[in-house]
């Protein structure tokens, strides 16, 4: 079933959720731009030329410039990043909050005086407080609407028979997850496809590997694969460091990781199935830091080299979700697990028929620091393997300073996997236990032991 968005019924009100957020993501970065003096000059001297400097939709830019704030928030904007284009109109945020009641200011300011706009009659759509119907429109929306009508009714009958044309209703069933995938992402690795080494003596037993794969991915290719790495300092640094973070972009930019950007394709995400991950599972009590610009690194570009090769286009769609396993405290596995249950919920509760992967990447045993560096543990490894697949839960039992002491201060990376086997079906008890399409083992890649696995849900 559908998200619960009760507050979808109450009158005057427009709240910022997910949704919003990554939909007026351009207008609110927009709005933050204002807070520098000389941004604001350059506004003020020409709107026109400035608003062309941002990718915001044509509505966006007509809403900002008709001052009209009910209808940027229908568009994506939220009060607080409005309010910098308030304050550039040199506007209190009295004034804010009484031009969307549709009263004149001084009516505003009488009512809020005598103690304010009262909730009775005002807590559901269709009582019959003052707050009812329609919020205050500009005539600049008026005419928008208007003009757009049209066009707005040829693309939802363009949409239907899209759907028609493809067998299924987007309405239709809910998205599963049908897969996890397991795999290292070593740097290293992206930098053997990028130079053409996969042939060469050291890496050709480890290509060979994942051939396997390759081949089980093209007859089991998903719509999307929600894929769980961790950022290497890369887009998040010291000033920020969300412990779970999830990208709701519609694409994501190779980053430049000091040697250039891998030559690699843009990851092309899925906005509206991030969006609706992200409410879930923060409404399931896990904080979720939600990402709506981001740059992904190795962790992320080169498990999709390994799956998928390397073609002009990455042929599905991707969510990134990045854990934080660089500075502790970090999460721990009982908690990655409990976390890729909530994830898989939320893509069942999701209105269209997707096939989901859900990857896990990182490790395997590891150190890149320190006099103990060069450390790796193949028996340790085997054994994660083995009780991944066989028991899931008491692996996610293993405190942190055994990932530590036995597969190396990098081989913490691995709680990751765990969110990814949380999301199983038979962890959830509504499936038997996952097929095991492939298991590969490998050492070394660089530094690194590399581990894969591919559990196909039943």
């Amino acid at each position: 079933m559908a998200l619960d968005k009760p507050y979808k019924d109450v009158p005057g009100t427009t709240i910022f959720d997910a949704d919003q957020s990554r939909k007026g993501y351009w207008l609110n970065q927009f709005c933050m731009s204002l807070m520098k003096a000389e941004n604001r000059a350059r506004f003020k001297a020409d709107e026109d030329a400035y608003l062309a400097e941002w990718p915001m939709t044509d509505e966006q830019k007509a809403a900002v410039r008709a001052r009209d704030l009910n209808w940027a928030m229908r568009t994506g904007g939220n009060i607080y990043f409005l309010a910098k284009l308030g304050a550039t109109d040199g506007l209190s945020f009295q004034q804010m909050a009484g031009s969307m009641t549709g009263m004149s200011e001084h009516a505003y300011r009488d009512m809020m005086i005598a103690g304010g706009r009262s909730p009775e009659g005002n807590r559901y759509a269709g009582e019959s407080g003052n707050a009812q119907g329609p919020a205050a429109q500009s005539e600049a929306w008026k005419e928008w609407e208007l003009t757009h009508q049209e066009a707005l009714a040829a693309q939802i009958l363009g949409d239907h028979a899209a759907r028609q044309t493809a067998g299924a209703d987007a309405t239709a069933g809910h998205a599963r997850i049908t897969a996890s995938v397991y795999t290292s992402h070593v740097p290293a690795i992206g930098a053997a496809i990028d130079l053409g080494k996969t042939g060469e003596p050291y890496w050709q037993p480890l290509f060979a590997g994942y051939e396997p794969s390759k081949k089980w991915m093209e007859e089991n290719r998903p719509d999307v694969v929600f894929l769980v790495y961790n950022d290497h300092a890369t887009s998040f640094d010291l000033g920020m460091i969300p412990t779970f973070a999830i990208g709701t972009a519609a694409e994501f930019e190779p980053a430049d990781e000091g040697y250039g950007p891998r030559p690699v394709p843009k990851v092309m995400g899925h906005p509206e199935l991030a969006s609706h991950i992200a409410q879930s599972v923060i409404q399931q009590d896990f904080d979720l830091t939600i990402v709506n610009e981001l740059q992904v690194d190795h962790g992320l570009t080169v498990p999709m080299n390994l799956l998928f090769g390397s073609p002009e286009a990455w042929p599905v769609k991707v969510i990134p979700f990045a854990v934080n396993v660089v500075q502790y405290p970090v999460p721990s596995g009982q908690r990655c697990f409990q976390l890729g249950q909530a994830i898989r919920r939320a893509i069942e509760s999701f209105d269209a028929p997707l096939k989901v992967q859900i990857w896990g990447t990182g490790g395997m045993s590891h150190q890149l620091q320190g006099p103990r560096a060069g450390l790796i543990n193949k028996e340790w490894d085997n054994q994660f393997l083995d009780r991944l697949i066989a028991e899931p839960a008491e692996l996610a039992k293993v405190p942190h300073i055994e990932y530590v002491r036995e597969a190396g201060s990098e081989g913490i990376e691995l709680v990751m996997w765990l969110i990814a086997r949380g999301a199983m079906s038979d962890v959830a008890g509504t499936g038997p236990a996952p097929k095991v399409a492939h298991r590969f083992f490998h050492v070394p890649a660089s530094n690194t032991a590399v581990g894969h696995l591919i559990l196909e849900n039943q």
